[in-house]
């Protein structure tokens, strides 16, 4: 007799090759490029982002698209995730750690012809930790206590106490500079520093981008002229645009089931790289019976992570025991605590009180990851008396506003993007709801270490309290998967943080 487990891999099993054979059917040969302009390029992205503005919200589609195209920050993080110079050309660190004093490249000007200097860097600073600012990463900024301009090719940033990471941070896509004559539009006509402007965005479709004849980094040459990102969400039809030539890059492909499809494809090449997309199942740790500790163990030892990335992913991902990649320094392999154990699962949920399992929601994001991770632990609660219902959830909007904003829900899934995020743990508004005054000790000593090796040691024991605690299901991390032309270089093979760099992209010759 087959069990509920084996009957969902096989349903996946089933919906995967049917995915596989219309794909393949509705591919065309790959002809379209040769009227193709040797400047311009056509990316695919899943994900339409709900605005350009990365100052003013979270979801990571906005950075894709804007992030040091559009926007550019004080510093950056290259290809291989080190912090570069950039609208600072410099900086030096007091020796208590409490001042950042950043010189200034001369000679930016804003796409709008408004000039860079040390008074913008502070009015975008003070709105991004403003009072009134809804920056999705207002944090960054709290342990600033005055910007201090001495002249207009310094910045001064004094602060209340060392924050380690601050520099880091400095170089997100929410830490970006904007105009002070602009950035209220920003959220629908993006003007920034960078390498491209803003032409044009049909919401449902693309948006536009073109090379910036005045961009202020002449050590830079683009090699692009127009740039074009098509938000095209059906696997099939990225693969079927991939194929037919409609679209030149798909950086992220969405259906890696299709991936061997293009193995023979004499004009595409297969990417694989390296992300920070931790594949994660929050739950929410105020509700029973989620606030029983037992209970999360319980529900993380009923989980198979290698079959569910095989199942759910095609085998590509590397299955996580905490909230921590192996990409991240410091990391540790956790997967160990709580293995895959049906039978110490029901055990400890009978000790919990609950020997006949119980039933809850799951509220999955439409994207393909999500739905298949989730139907398969479906199946596998199911081996232990747990009962899950999936209701899917539009993403980003839905999602963002019920889930994260709200925290009303039971148990989600999602691919947390940000590096190093694991302080979300410590914050009380966030949407898990959990609560660790230990832990919370813990990231603030890391914070206010500067020390690599002392920092990494405490990240090590942060780890180990959430691989213990289990305040989500830590699943697995998600390889960057991209399928572009043979021809297209510049683009990033890893993901130190989510974007879609195009500075250094260009056609061979």
């Amino acid at each position: 007799m087959i069990n509920a487990f084996q009957a969902a891999r096989r349903r996946l099993s089933n919906g995967l090759l049917f995915t596989f054979l219309v794909s393949a059917s509705l591919a065309a040969p790959a002809s379209a490029l040769a009227g193709k302009s040797e400047r311009s390029l056509v990316l695919g992205m899943a994900i339409e982002p709900i605005g350009l503005d990365p100052t003013i919200a979270a979801p990571v589609a906005i950075g894709q698209v804007t992030w040091q195209n559009v926007f550019e920050g004080l510093v950056t993080i290259d290809r291989d995730g080190n912090i570069k110079p950039q609208l600072a050309k410099s900086w030096s660190i007091s020796a208590d750690g409490l001042a950042y004093t950043f010189k200034l490249q001369r000679n930016v000007t804003f796409h709008d012809g408004e000039t860079f200097d040390s008074a913008v860097a502070k009015a975008s600073l003070e709105r991004a930790r403003g009072a009134d600012s809804v920056n999705p990463q207002k944090r960054f900024f709290a342990s600033i206590a005055t910007i201090e301009t001495p002249d207009a090719e310094t910045l001064v940033l004094k602060l209340r106490e060392p924050a380690g990471s601050l520099l880091y941070w400095l170089a997100w896509p929410s830490s970006v500079i904007v105009g002070t004559r602009t950035a209220e539009n920003d959220k629908t006509t993006p003007v920034g520093t960078g390498p491209f402007r803003f032409v044009r965005w049909a919401k449902g479709d693309k948006v536009d981008l073109a090379a910036n004849p005045d961009y202020w980094n002449k050590d830079v040459s683009i090699g692009l002229d127009k740039v074009t990102f098509r938000f095209i969400s059906d696997p099939q039809a990225q693969a079927a645009a991939l194929k037919s030539g409609d679209v030149d890059a798909f950086p992220e492909f969405g259906a890696p089931e299709l991936v061997g499809s293009f193995k023979d494809d004499a004009d595409l090449t297969t990417v694989i790289g390296n992300t920070e997309l931790k594949v994660v199942a929050g739950m929410n740790n105020a509700r029973k019976p989620f606030d029983d500790k037992r209970v999360r163990q319980a529900l993380m030892m009923a989980i198979d992570r290698k079959t569910l990335v095989d199942g759910a992913w095609s085998g590509f991902g590397t299955p996580i025991g905490s909230h921590y990649t192996p990409n991240d320094p410091g990391f540790i392999d956790l997967t160990g605590i709580y293995p895959y154990d049906p039978g110490k699962a029901k055990a400890l949920l009978a000790e919990a009180g609950y020997p006949d399992g119980f039933s809850f929601v799951m509220r999955a994001p439409q994207m393909a990851y999500a739905a298949r991770s989730a139907e398969i632990m479906q199946a596998m609660f199911a081996e232990i008396g747990v009962t899950m219902t999936i209701e899917p959830t539009e993403f980003p909007a839905k999602w963002v506003q019920e889930v994260f904003k709200n925290a009303d829900y039971d148990m989600t899934i999602v691919a947390h993007a940000e590096p190093m995020d694991v302080d979300i743990y410590s914050r009380d508004s966030y949407y898990f709801n959990y609560r660790n005054p230990a832990l919370n000790d813990l990231i603030a000593k890391a914070e206010q270490t500067t020390d690599p090796v002392a920092r990494d040691a405490i990240y090590g024991d942060v780890q180990k309290i959430l691989a213990e605690d289990v305040p989500a299901l830590y699943l697995f991390v998600m390889p960057k998967l991209g399928v572009w032309n043979k021809r297209i270089e510049g683009l990033w093979r890893n993901e130190p943080i989510p974007s879609n760099v195009l500075t250094d992209v260009r056609w061979k010759e």
